[in-house]
């Protein structure tokens, strides 16, 4: 479960870097919202409810 976690988080931060022509234009949503998953599975994993 952990490691499938790990590839879904990579592939969001790849994602979320806005290297593309298309999007340039999108401003920080995309990394924060990466952020946001990112403190959300931390918050799990100190808890133990992951």
């Amino acid at each position: 479960m952990g490691t499938i976690l790990l590839i879904i988080l990579v592939l969001v931060l790849i994602g979320a870097l806005p290297t593309w022509p298309h999007s340039k234009n999108w401003g920080y949503a995309p990394s924060g919202l990466a952020g946001l998953i990112v403190v959300v599975l931390l918050i799990m994993l100190l808890t133990g409810r992951l």
